[in-house]
């Protein structure tokens, strides 16, 4: 089994593939690419965090998506996700929550839609992973802040944290595993 965790897919949102300067023609072929790499990658057995944003969509619309989508799934609330809607599709979700501190094969992971500068451990070697920034100012303000806890304690395992946003280079619209998202950490 592999645990996989990817940010802000925003599944049938059609004003994110300008704001984010999506790769895609429209909503219809986003949704296809996303939903072809996740099953490339993602095993029966295999679990995938989401970390928020999932789908603009409705109760119906959540679950077409997540049935089409192997694995187990697990929904970190974002602040797109519609109440609603995951109400009506938590029993395809093994868990739901707006924070998890998880163990991923020993490492200790952090998860929240929002980027903490300061979270659980941080100077022993856990990790945190998030989304809502997208690839955006705020995101560079996030990175800016890990820069400035590394200088000021002298240490580059403090404040090791990653961006696991659908859109960035590094995710590519695919659930990632933490060993993939650790140089970004």
């Amino acid at each position: 089994m592999t645990i996989r965790y990817i940010a802000d897919m925003h599944f049938d949102h059609e004003s994110i593939l300008a704001y984010d300067n999506r790769p895609f023609n429209s909503v219809a072929e986003m949704n296809e690419t996303m939903i072809a790499n996740w099953n490339r990658v993602v095993g029966p057995e295999d679990s995938t965090w989401i970390l928020g944003d999932f789908c603009a969509g409705g109760p119906e619309r959540w679950r077409e998506l997540l049935t089409a989508l192997n694995g187990k799934k697990s929904l970190i609330l974002g602040n797109h996700d519609d109440a609603a809607a995951v109400e009506a599709v938590r029993d395809l979700l093994e868990d739901v929550a707006e924070y998890r501190e998880v163990l991923d094969e020993g490492r200790h992971v952090v998860l929240c839609h929002y980027p903490m500068v300061s979270f659980h451990d941080q100077y022993f070697g856990w990790y945190h992973l998030y989304g809502h920034v997208h690839g955006s100012y705020e995101w560079n303000i996030t990175e800016n802040a890990k820069r400035l806890m590394r200088n000021l304690y002298v240490r580059q395992d403090v404040c090791r944290m990653a961006n696991a946003g659908a859109m960035l280079p590094y995710v590519d619209y695919t659930p990632r595993t933490l060993d993939e998202l650790l140089p970004q950490c």
